[in-house]
């Protein structure tokens, strides 16, 4: 399991996911991105940010 908390890179927001894949992750940012933020599309820089932030759980 991969757990991700949007706070690590957009500050104040606080949505997490925790999903079985870093790609289930992604999508889930993805459409959190669209809806939350205003960002039609995760530049590659942005994805980077995420990945790096995405931890394992447990």
């Amino acid at each position: 399991m991969k757990s991700f908390a949007c706070g690590d890179v957009v500050p104040g927001c606080e949505a997490r996911w925790v999903c079985t894949t870093e790609d289930e992750i992604m999508f889930q940012v993805a459409a959190h991105a669209a809806s939350a933020h205003p960002l039609v599309e995760v530049s590659s820089t942005m994805a980077q940010a995420v990945r790096a932030a995405i931890v394992p759980v447990g």
